[in-house]
C-alpha cells in the first residue's frame, strides 16, 4: 500500500480549496469597492451601535484619477438625515464641524477615517449590528450619484461614544 499517494492527494485539496477560498475572498472585497468616472469608492462601512445610540458614522475611501470634483452630499433610508463632518482636536478638546462638501483634488485620495473627515447618521431607524448593510446615496459635484452598500463592521463601545453628538 502506497501512502503517499493518499497523503499527496489529500494536500493538493487542501491547496485546490484554499485558493477557492482565496479566491472568493478577493471576489468579496472586489464587490465592496464602487467605481463612478474618474472615482474609486473603497471600503464603504460604518460601526455597530451600542445600545440605542441614534447616530452612527460613516467611513470610506476616495481615488480620483481625473479631474477635481467635491462630494456634495449623501442620503440613506437608515437615517433620518446624513451630513458630512470634520473632527480636530483644538486644545485637548474633540471638536466635530460640518462641512459643506470634500474635495476631490484632481489625481489624489481622500479618507473618511475615524479622528477625521467622516459622515454622521443621525436619527437610526434601528440599531446599527455587525454583519448588516445599509445602501447610502452619494451625490458627487461632477461624476453625479451612486448608490453604495455600507458593511456594518464590529466595534468597541469606546469608538462609539467619540460620535455621539
Amino acid at each position: 500500500m502506497n501512502l503517499r499517494t493518499p497523503l499527496w492527494a489529500a494536500r493538493r485539496n487542501l491547496i485546490t480549496l484554499t485558493g477557492i477560498g482565496l479566491a472568493l475572498a478577493g471576489l468579496t472585497a472586489q464587490a465592496h469597492e464602487y467605481k463612478l468616472g474618474d472615482i474609486a469608492i473603497a471600503h464603504p462601512h460604518a460601526l455597530s451601535t451600542v445600545g440605542e445610540l441614534g447616530t452612527a458614522a460613516v467611513y470610506m475611501a476616495f481615488k480620483n484619477t481625473g479631474a477635481a470634483d467635491r462630494l456634495l452630499s449623501a442620503s440613506t433610508a437608515a437615517s433620518g438625515s446624513v451630513e458630512i463632518h470634520s473632527m480636530n482636536m483644538d486644545g485637548g478638546v474633540m471638536r466635530m464641524r460640518r462641512l459643506d462638501g470634500v474635495d476631490l483634488p484632481s489625481s489624489g485620495t481622500v479618507a473618511l477615517a475615524p479622528g477625521g473627515l467622516h459622515m454622521m447618521l443621525f436619527g437610526l431607524k434601528a440599531p446599527l449590528r455587525t454583519g448588516e448593510s445599509f445602501p447610502l446615496e452619494l451625490r458627487f459635484e461632477k461624476a453625479g450619484k451612486i448608490l453604495v452598500q455600507v458593511n456594518v463592521e464590529a466595534n468597541s463601545d469606546a469608538t462609539n461614544a467619540q460620535h455621539k453628538h
